[in-house]
């Protein structure tokens, strides 16, 4: 079966990860890619003027890795399961690829058959980065001078170019977006399941001739 491929992106410390995670273990033959998982080393990472690495960059990610993995697991997406369970592999599979820049990487847009994008408020998301421990740590000043610029010029390029995108409110609670996102693929999935099952002729049957 076909692989059915979700985006699920957005604002730093929007719930990304918690989302996607959640939903690999409510979805039978879901499998979950996460960007952050392909960062270049320290030692790779550009520096601007006020002395910022720039991880908020295509640049600063092995983007072509990340799409070997995703072509992977396309091909292959039972490689995908954590059991021999018969009834989940009959699932159509689903491959959620979930990060904070997914949607101006032009390669991915022709994989992808939903894409989501959670949003929260400045104060909100600089309260939530400040939680986080980063390694490297974020330096004084490092969200204002980088993060959240970089954030807000990446969104105006996806509403530029991108069409079909749902945008969810990431202050709604952890179960409302799930829901939201569950109750969507699921519905999805049971479509693509009607149309790519194909009709079997019973072996045994013979045409008549009139």
């Amino acid at each position: 079966m076909k692989t059915f491929v979700v985006g699920i992106s957005g604002v730093t410390n929007g719930g990304k990860t918690t989302l996607a995670k959640k939903l690999q273990k409510q979805l039978p033959n879901c499998s979950v890619i996460s960007q952050d998982d392909y960062f270049k080393p320290e030692s790779e990472i550009k520096i601007d003027e006020n002395g910022f690495l720039q991880y908020d960059e295509l640049e600063a990610l092995n983007m072509e890795t990340l799409m070997s993995a995703v072509y992977s697991q396309m091909k292959n997406p039972r490689n995908s399961l954590e059991s021999d369970d018969l009834e989940s592999a009959e699932e159509v599979p689903i491959l959620i690829i979930e990060g904070f820049l997914l949607y101006t990487y032009k390669p991915l847009d022709s994989v992808w058959n939903r894409r989501y994008f959670l949003t929260i408020p400045y104060e909100e998301c600089k309260r939530r980065r400040s939680t986080r421990v980063y390694e490297p740590p974020d330096p004084p000043g490092y969200f204002d001078g980088h993060v959240w610029p970089m954030y807000l010029k990446h969104r105006k390029e996806i509403e530029d170019i991108a069409r079909n995108i749902v945008y969810l409110d990431g202050t709604k609670s952890e179960e409302d977006l799930f829901s939201r996102i569950y109750n969507d693929l699921i519905e999805e999935r049971a479509k693509q399941k009607c149309l790519q099952i194909t009709p079997k002729v019973p072996s045994n049957s013979t045409s008549r001739v009139l």
